[in-house]
């Protein structure tokens, strides 16, 4: 998967094209993501003790990962603020890491 929780990341496709934000929430067995301020629907609440009125809540929903893009944060990136594609580099250690496939730059996981 190229796409991780906490990711910033942007959208290729869709009615929410060209938005950006953060990874909220990964569905791998639905393969979507739930992604900051995309893709709101609104959600119909009961009316119950907790929630006497009763009403309409806006909340995020899932899309395909496969519709966003990571954002490259490095500065000397040409695609800088855009998403792009990425690959996985091996370190001399046996770890592997995500970089960028235009720059080569680490992909870095921002909490």
């Amino acid at each position: 998967m190229h796409v991780r929780k906490n990711d910033f990341v942007q959208v290729m496709t869709g009615d929410n094209s060209g938005k950006k934000g953060k990874i909220l929430q990964i569905l791998p067995d639905k393969k979507r993501v739930v992604i900051e301020g995309v893709n709101y629907v609104q959600k119909h609440i009961r009316k119950s003790e907790k929630n006497p009125q009763g009403g309409r809540m806006q909340m995020e929903a899932p899309i395909s990962w496969s519709n966003v893009l990571v954002v490259c944060q490095n500065k000397s990136c040409e695609k800088s603020g855009k998403g792009v594609r990425t690959r996985r580099k091996f370190l001399d250690s046996g770890d592997k890491i995500r970089v960028c496939y235009k720059c080569g730059s680490e992909i870095v996981i921002s909490e």
